[in-house]
């Protein structure tokens, strides 16, 4: 039998992550206002949305241009999160992206509006930005924060 999940309010998830905005950057920390980087936004939302965090996330490399043939990222999100179509990712869905060609996805931002995404900037920290075309042919999975 599967298990049908509904999603979490999409405007709490874009409220949480933008209580982010201003945390400085740190790797693979995940502490507002103190320091995270793009899977702590996540990380962070998720114990603000949904609750505790379903299971430790083990250390990661910081290599954007890694390539495997296995998805880490996006395995571990499918494990907990609602996947849908990226053509079909709204405000409030979590967007994998891949930062080189034939890599595999190893960044993540949170849509805020269908042209808006918060993510962790190594020099500028959590920040919203515009999600321009450069981004968006990026983007290689969406999932939304199921509900708590």
């Amino acid at each position: 039998m599967t298990r049908v999940q509904t999603a979490a309010d999409p405007d709490r998830v874009i409220a949480a992550a933008r209580g982010w905005l201003g945390t400085p950057y740190h790797d693979q920390a995940s502490l507002r206002g103190v320091g995270c980087d793009c899977l702590g936004l996540a990380r962070g939302v998720w114990r603000e949305v949904v609750g505790d965090e379903p299971f430790p996330i083990p250390p990661y490399s910081r290599d954007w241009g890694e390539t495997g043939c296995r998805e880490v990222l996006a395995d571990g999100a499918r494990r907990m999160m609602i996947e849908m179509p990226v053509a079909d990712a709204s405000p409030g869905a979590l967007v994998l992206f891949r930062m080189r060609p034939g890599a595999i996805a190893k960044h993540v931002g949170i849509l805020t509006a269908s042209d808006r995404f918060i993510h962790a900037y190594e020099r500028l920290g959590m920040i919203e930005e515009p999600l321009t075309q450069a981004w968006s042919r990026r983007i290689g999975f969406a999932f939304l924060f199921p509900a708590p």
